[in-house]
Formats: structure tokens, C-alpha cells, sequence
């Protein structure tokens, strides 16, 4: 009996993996999509100005505007889908997107698992605090409660200099806690701290720790889709694309590598 159960778990257990990976149509270079005529990216909806959610309930962003200029240049139509940050790069490993356009820094933990397209723009994490903290580089993060985004670099960054590291679903609500008193500091981009302070939110920016590539999050075993996109975002630099809708988000190209 014991054996039964143990055999009838295995088939589920085996079952779940299959189904939990979608099967994708092939195109004639090779190739792979979830649907043909399709290009579905994953952003979170989380990452404002990155990537965030209108009162319509549509996505928006400068990913999103990046990942529907990629659909043009492919010839397809761009479907941007929200996973929670969290869960993107499974995501895009069990097949639920073609691609991730969701502002993920290139590091070789990730690389074990996905593939990256060349970076589309520059970035980096900075410590961001309440104005009257006497926080100011990261050698004052020792024993101080930091706050990031669950899954992402800078919540890795942040366990470099303290022990007390606090996650959240977004950067945008670990900003929030901040100026609502809560935590020492937070780290994340300094772009969407940058945003958030423009909002409204009581903080400010100190010590700007390093920089990071951003770039396209890929199945590795897409090849042929990985060179399309490749292709289609040296073109987008190339004609000024990616330069406009970041002056458009930022009022400054990111887009550029900087010296």
C-alpha cells in the first residue's frame, strides 16, 4: 500500500512539472513563443516609473514602453503580463512569458538560470532615508534596519551591510514604510527613489553604492529569440527609441552607458 502512494505521488509530482511548462509555437528561425504572432513580457506593475498600473487597470511604464518597441521591431504583438517581481524569472522559465522586461540587474546567480539580452539601461542602488537620519554611506547600515523589494539585487545589496534586512512586494511600499517612519533606510534604484521623493514621499537620497546593467530575462534555451531581441534593441538605440521614452520617464537618457 505504502508503495502505491509513494508511485501515485511521483506521477503527480511528475505531472505538475509538465504542466506547469507551456508549450510554445516555433517559428521558422528557430525561434520559440508562447503564441505565435505574440510577444508576452512580464513586468510587475510594481516598479513605478518602471513599470505600474493606470486607473484603467492597464499597465504602463518605461518597460513596458520598451517591451512593446521590441514587439514592433519583431513584428508582433506586444502583450505585457504582470507576475509579481518575486516570481518573474520562474516565471519565464516555466513558460508563463516569452521574456521578462522587468528591469532585472544582470548578476551571475541569475545567469545560472536565465538568460540576459544585452543591457537596455543603466542603473544602480542607493541608500534612501527620512531627511533628519544621520545615515549617510554604507558603513552606517551596520545594525540598522533596511528595507528592499523581495527577490531583487538590492535586497542582496542590503545584506552585505547589516543583518537586519526587511522585504517587501515592491520598492514603491518599502519607500513608503520609510517615510511613514518605519525602518532606517532603504535600498533600491536610484531612479525610482528618485521618482518617489518627487511624489511626495519624505526621504532622500545618500550614498550611491555601485552601478548595474538592466537587461531583457530570457529562457536559456531560447537562442534564436534571445538574438531577435538583441538585434531589435541595438536598433532601438540606434534610432533614438530608447533614449526618448527615457527622457520620457526620467527627463534623462539611462539608456547610455555611463563613463
Amino acid at each position: 500500500m505504502k508503495s502505491s502512494v509513494t508511485f501515485i505521488v511521483s506521477i503527480l509530482a511528475v505531472l505538475g512539472l509538465l504542466t506547469g511548462c507551456a508549450e510554445k509555437d516555433q517559428l521558422e528561425d528557430g525561434s520559440k513563443l508562447i503564441n505565435e504572432d505574440q510577444f508576452v513580457f512580464a513586468a510587475s506593475g510594481e516598479f513605478k516609473p518602471f513599470s505600474y498600473v493606470n486607473d484603467d487597470m492597464t499597465v504602463t511604464g518605461f518597460d513596458i514602453e520598451v517591451g512593446d518597441a521590441i514587439a514592433k521591431e519583431l513584428d508582433l504583438e506586444p502583450v505585457p503580463k504582470r507576475i509579481k517581481f518575486k516570481g518573474i524569472v520562474e516565471g519565464v522559465k516555466t513558460g508563463r512569458a516569452d521574456a521578462a522586461v522587468a528591469s532585472h540587474t544582470i548578476n551571475e546567480e541569475r545567469s545560472k538560470h536565465v538568460a540576459f539580452s544585452t543591457p537596455y539601461y543603466y542603473s544602480g542602488p542607493q541608500i534612501f532615508v527620512r531627511p533628519d537620519s544621520d545615515i549617510k554611506t554604507v558603513e552606517d547600515l551596520k545594525g540598522k534596519e533596511v528595507a528592499a523589494s523581495k527577490g531583487s539585487t538590492y535586497a542582496t545589496t542590503a545584506e552585505k551591510y547589516t543583518t537586519n534586512v526587511k522585504t517587501y512586494d515592491s520598492d514603491i511600499t518599502a519607500l513608503k514604510a520609510l517615510s511613514g517612519g518605519r525602518h532606517d533606510a532603504v535600498i533600491t534604484d536610484f531612479v525610482t527613489g528618485k521618482e518617489a521623493t518627487k511624489e511626495g514621499f519624505d526621504i532622500e537620497g545618500r550614498q550611491l553604492i555601485e552601478r548595474s546593467e538592466q537587461a531583457i530575462v530570457l529562457p536559456d534555451d531560447n537562442p534564436q529569440l534571445l538574438a531577435r531581441i538583441n538585434e531589435a534593441l541595438e536598433n532601438l538605440r540606434e534610432d533614438g527609441t530608447l533614449a526618448e521614452i527615457s527622457k520620457k520617464y526620467f527627463g534623462e537618457d539611462i539608456t547610455t552607458k555611463p563613463e
